[in-house]
C-alpha cells in the first residue's frame, strides 16, 4: 500500500507542538485591520489549539496515525 500524502494546504496551516497537540493560527488577521482595535489584533497574533471536534479530520489531512 502506498504512503499517505499530507494535504499541502493543511501542512501550511497547522503545526504540531512538542506534546503532539495541533496548533493553528487565528482567522481575521490578514486584511481590513484598520477597523480592528489594537487589543483585538494583538490577541489574534497568538496561536490556538484546534478544537477536539476537528482533531480527527485535521490528523487525517496531516497523514498522522
Amino acid at each position: 500500500m502506498p504512503k499517505m500524502k499530507t494535504n499541502s494546504g493543511a501542512k501550511k496551516r497547522f503545526a504540531l507542538t512538542g506534546t503532539g497537540k495541533i496548533k493553528r493560527k487565528h482567522a481575521f488577521k490578514s486584511h481590513i485591520l484598520t477597523k480592528k482595535t489594537k487589543k483585538q489584533k494583538r490577541n489574534l497574533t497568538h496561536f490556538a489549539l484546534i478544537d477536539r471536534a476537528d482533531k480527527k479530520n485535521v490528523r487525517a489531512l496531516l497523514a498522522l496515525r
